[in-house]
């Protein structure tokens, strides 16, 4: 994978409208198009696929569930939430603050109806109120928008993508997914344990209550900065534990950081290939194309694991 992001990292730089040649670079504005566009804009997918894909292997380890997704804790939702609200207002240039806060609000909420027992259960169900909650508020904020101009930009940025973003967003979520990865690290040798399941995870002397706090922390961390910058984009967490465990020893501690790496290079490929779709109202919105792809492997996943429980 580490031989993958070196090649995909400069063939991610050389795809767009606009062609470059590497080796005679003609244009007057190349280094700006290459510096201010493109390398922020392949670094940013690098970072947000790694955040999703070490999150999404936290969480099917926690719960012990293939199907487990970094959306169902609902700190993505409200992340989103919290961007809506921003948009609707006319505040874009708050939007990746009010996502951080939608996420922060989120985890404490998480923290508070959870409680202290670290039951598995009772924090999947917590999370999804919590998520079914950013729903509903999120529908109420796109009926109340100000404008149409409002209400096209609020669905443009759900779609999720990376394109037209700056340093700025990558000094944003560069720090927050690199602290909620490490987070995650210090959560695997609980996560090894939960396999056995929450009460042989307890004789092995794991703290339920510690092991939600660093899932809440390092899943909002990650998530919320992801979500901060490109919006909403699924179905990575789901696909890449999936693609990368058959060469781990299958230990949730041991799929973390390959997860981080296998989201990475996703998510540059995907973004470079949505850069080369033509498409007549502009590129193919990453968002979009993820779904696309991950909704036929989830039915795979599904038809699978139905054959295996028949």
């Amino acid at each position: 994978m580490l031989a993958a992001l070196l090649v995909l990292l400069p063939l991610s730089l050389l795809a767009g409208p606009v062609r470059i040649d590497p080796f005679h670079p003609v244009l007057p504005n190349a280094n700006a198009i290459l510096l201010d566009l493109r390398l922020p804009r392949a670094l940013l997918a690098l970072i947000v696929g790694a955040g999703l894909g070490a999150a999404g292997a936290a969480m099917q380890g926690y719960l012990r569930n293939p199907l487990a997704d970094p959306g169902l804790f609902g700190i993505a939702p409200s992340a989103a939430l919290g961007a809506v609200v921003a948009l609707s207002l006319g505040a874009g240039a708050l939007v990746p603050w009010a996502a951080l806060a939608g996420a922060a609000l989120a985890m404490a909420g998480l923290a508070l109806i959870a409680g202290r027992g670290g039951s598995a259960l009772l924090f999947t169900l917590a999370g999804l109120t919590v998520a079914s909650l950013a729903g509903a508020l999120m529908s109420l904020a796109l009926s109340l928008a100000a404008s149409p101009f409002a209400l096209a930009e609020i669905v443009a940025w759900l779609m999720g993508a990376v394109a037209d973003r700056s340093w700025g967003d990558v000094a944003l979520a560069a720090p927050a997914t690199l602290a909620g990865i490490a987070v995650l690290r210090l959560a695997g040798r609980g996560l090894d344990a939960m396999t056995l399941g929450e009460d042989a995870a307890r004789s092995l002397g794991v703290d339920p209550a510690r092991l939600q706090a660093l899932l809440i922390a390092g899943v909002g961390l990650t998530v919320g900065a992801g979500v901060a910058v490109a919006g909403i984009i699924g179905f990575v967490g789901l696909l890449v534990p999936h693609a990368v465990r058959p060469f781990t020893d299958r230990r949730p501690s041991r799929l973390i950081v390959p997860s981080a790496l296998g989201g990475a290079v996703l998510l540059l490929a995907a973004d470079t290939v949505c850069r080369l779709v033509p498409l007549p109202g502009g590129e193919l919105r990453l968002g979009v194309a993820l779904s696309l792809l991950g909704a036929p492997f989830f039915l795979l996943l599904l038809m699978r694991l139905r054959r295996t429980l028949t």
